[in-house]
């Protein structure tokens, strides 16, 4: 019995051991705005949508497509830069809720909505709506040293359907990013929140 006990007891304590070994969980961060952190423009309804009701404006047609990063960009991990040696670190721990191009998509698409009162027809298939200011953007850069700074060169396009024309642009960041991780996001946030203003601008800027 004394030796059964004892055995027991060693193998508690090896679990117990193997178990505060264990890694912790990873966070994950996201880069859309949560909701009611920020005041969005209404968004206009299509007459056609309601019965009986007074016409309204005809709301602004986008198209956001996925964002282009660098592949080194391209991973479930934040990767951030120590300014001091270049030594790039991928940060296991802090991870993106969803694929990086999609989560600057998804910010750009939530900012946009709210800056022009748009709809976002990504993936929709409204074919018959127009015009249509189809967005492309690609990450030229993305850097972020922790508790430092978070710097950003962002190449963006907007194109009208159905007649072409188009408008190019590039907003270009440097932000301080206190803190640790926590502030890296929250300087990208407001990375993303310069882009759309910028790329808004450039919409209004083709509007009929």
């Amino acid at each position: 019995m004394m030796r059964t006990a004892i055995k027991l007891a060693a193998i508690a304590l090896a679990g117990a051991a193997l178990h505060g070994c264990a890694s912790p969980e990873p966070r994950y961060y996201t880069l859309a705005r949560a909701p009611g952190t920020a005041a969005s423009a209404p968004v206009a309804t299509p007459a056609s949508a309601t019965s009986g009701a007074p016409t309204q404006a005809q709301p602004v047609w986008i198209e956001v497509a996925p964002v282009r990063v660098p592949e080194r960009l391209n991973r479930a991990q934040l990767v951030v830069t120590d300014a001091s040696t270049g030594v790039v670190r991928l940060l296991d721990q802090s991870r993106w809720s969803a694929p990086l191009p999609d989560e600057l998509r998804d910010a750009l698409s939530q900012q946009l909505q709210g800056n022009l009162g748009a709809v976002d027809i990504y993936q929709q298939g409204l074919s018959e709506v127009h015009p249509v200011f189809r967005v492309t953007t690609e990450v030229v850069r993305l850097e972020a040293d922790p508790g430092q700074r978070a710097a950003a060169s962002i190449a963006w396009t907007v194109r009208r359907l159905p007649d072409g024309k188009v408008l190019t642009g590039r907003t270009e960041a440097d932000l301080p990013a206190p803190g640790q991780v926590d502030g890296v996001v929250g300087a990208y946030r407001q990375i993303v929140v310069m882009t759309a203003a910028d790329i808004a601008a450039g919409v209004q800027t083709l509007r009929p």
